[in-house]
């Protein structure tokens, strides 16, 4: 049996707070919280996903025939 326990109290906590308590957090918990913060919700539906994909592609598409330039992994984590 699982026990729970339900906490509901207002903690004030600066930036460097959150970031450290964050940091403690495994790797995969720790990208899907900045998923939500991103995005402002947990996850996304199918058809969301399956945009991104269809985004994505086409951008790789442009990227090929030389119409955009692509971030290169520096800038791309810059911005996480």
């Amino acid at each position: 049996m699982k026990a729970t326990l339900s906490l509901d109290t207002n903690i004030r906590l600066t930036f460097k707070q959150v970031e450290a308590l964050a940091k403690q957090l495994p790797k995969k918990e720790r990208l899907k919280l900045a998923t939500i913060l991103v995005d402002g919700e947990e996850g996304m539906t199918k058809e969301q996903l399956v945009a991104k994909i269809k985004e994505g592609l086409n951008e790789v598409k442009l990227y090929k025939e030389g119409k955009i330039k692509l971030q290169t992994l520096d800038e791309f984590l810059s911005n996480v």
